[in-house]
């Protein structure tokens, strides 16, 4: 395949080398806040496991009367066009269902990599509506880079493929091959994810893929079904770089840099990380006389690091935990409100709508000064906190939150996204 072709565009927008990033997305024209930069179908995607039977297999669409394949009883949709539509992808995976019943199980990462060769061995052009900009084949993979740990999985992902798959995939590409597409899967793929955060499925769209990142970034991704939309943010004038972000944005600098070198292979060197504008903010320690020495504060980030990594689900350890960091940390400290966010999580499991309710409470102001404008962090938040408040019957409260979720919805996901009807709609049956 030939190198990058300028003709090949998205208006408004042109691929160029960006100053010590590499490829990167620049603006040819202003963009205001809240409008379209571009949308990217998905070249392949996939719907988590845990959502089969609430989305359709093809078209993702949320409803309650989706009917199921005939043969392996496990895929839905909501009609015979997206059953049609999606038969291609799902072909490879309802026979194995069928004979491996129970015992079929490979990961999503592998399921979207066999989606992603089929689609390569039927390819009839050169470039998908999706690589306008890029072509899936330029993906970085940074084999180079990646430690034993990561090697490992990839290794263990290329063995369930060969597995799973082997029977009803003819040819499948030589294991550098296959090492070099899941590498460029891990570090290029999306997750797609609807209003309130949760997952849906994992997904490749190589022309969002282009866009580098910033910690304060000036575009938001998200998806209406299967298509990814980018929209500003902030005001883009033209000759800007269009920057997004690849992950939460909540932690303190050091906190992202880890997890940005660790994932994605390079250290930020954005303004935000440049100038840590937020750090003291997210960091707040409580006024204690003594104040606490630096290393105690270190040892008191290491041991909240520890905890979110090694315990999710336990409430007392979440209420423990609290109390311990408390002792230091200001409640508005980010690592507080992680905790305070697995917690509302846990009471939302456990059906506890008052414990879930005091904890958003507690985490949706320290949110709105945390993360950028325009956050999904800050909009899911206060749409699980409207709706946990309409729930316990406290109407006044739950339709002013539902609407704090909608101004940043209208801006993040358009005023024309069936979730910000859904929202409106919401709200509407309050009065």
């Amino acid at each position: 395949i030939g190198p990058y072709n300028p003709n090949h565009r998205i208006e408004g927008t042109e691929r160029f080398l960006s100053p010590d990033k590499g490829r990167g997305l620049r603006a040819l024209r202003h963009f205001a806040v809240g409008e379209l930069v571009f949308a990217c179908p998905a070249y392949s995607y996939v719907l988590t496991v845990n959502e089969r039977g609430a989305h359709c297999e093809h078209c993702f669409t949320r409803r309650e009367d989706l009917f199921k394949c005939g043969k392996c009883k496990q895929a839905y949709y909501c009609n015979v066009d997206c059953q049609r539509g999606d038969w291609p992808m799902h072909k490879l995976e309802c026979v194995a269902m069928c004979s491996y019943g129970e015992n079929w199980c490979p990961s999503e990462t592998v399921r979207l990599v066999a989606r992603i060769i089929m689609k390569q061995v039927k390819a009839t052009t050169e470039r998908t509506p999706s690589e306008r900009l890029l072509l899936l084949k330029e993906f970085e993979a940074h084999l180079d880079k990646m430690d034993s740990e990561k090697e490992e999985m990839n290794q263990t992902d290329i063995a369930a493929l060969h597995h799973f798959y082997s029977r009803h995939i003819s040819n499948l590409p030589d294991e550098q091959a296959l090492t070099e597409l899941f590498a460029q899967v891990n570090c290029n793929g999306f997750t797609i994810e609807d209003e309130e955060l949760s997952h849906l499925g994992s997904a490749v769209f190589p022309d969002v893929a282009l866009m580098n990142h910033s910690c304060s970034p000036n575009v938001i991704v998200t998806y209406k079904g299967t298509v990814a939309e980018v929209r500003a943010v902030k005001e883009i004038n033209p000759g800007e770089e269009i920057f997004n972000s690849y992950i939460d944005l909540l932690y303190p600098t050091e906190d992202r840099k880890e997890r940005l070198l660790d994932s994605y292979f390079f250290t930020c060197q954005c303004t935000e990380c440049t100038s840590r504008s937020k750090d003291k903010a997210k960091m707040e320690i409580r006024k204690l006389n003594p104040p606490p020495e630096t290393e105690e504060i270190r040892s008191m980030v290491r041991y909240a690091k520890n905890v979110i990594e090694e315990f999710r689900r336990l409430l007392e350890m979440c209420e423990l935990s609290l109390e311990k960091m408390g002792a230091i940390f200001a409640d508005t400290n980010v690592y507080m409100l992680h905790m305070m966010y697995q917690a509302m999580g846990v009471c939302l499991y456990m059906q506890d709508w008052d414990g879930a309710m005091s904890y958003g409470e507690k985490i949706v102001q320290p949110y709105s000064v945390h993360y950028p404008a325009y956050s999904l962090n800050v909009a899911s938040m206060y749409l699980k906190l409207g709706r946990l408040y309409l729930g316990l019957e406290k109407k006044t409260q739950g339709v002013k939150a539902l609407k704090k979720a909608l101004a940043v919805m209208e801006v993040a996901h358009g005023k024309d996204h069936h979730y910000v009807a859904e929202v409106k709609r919401e709200i509407e049956e309050q009065k």
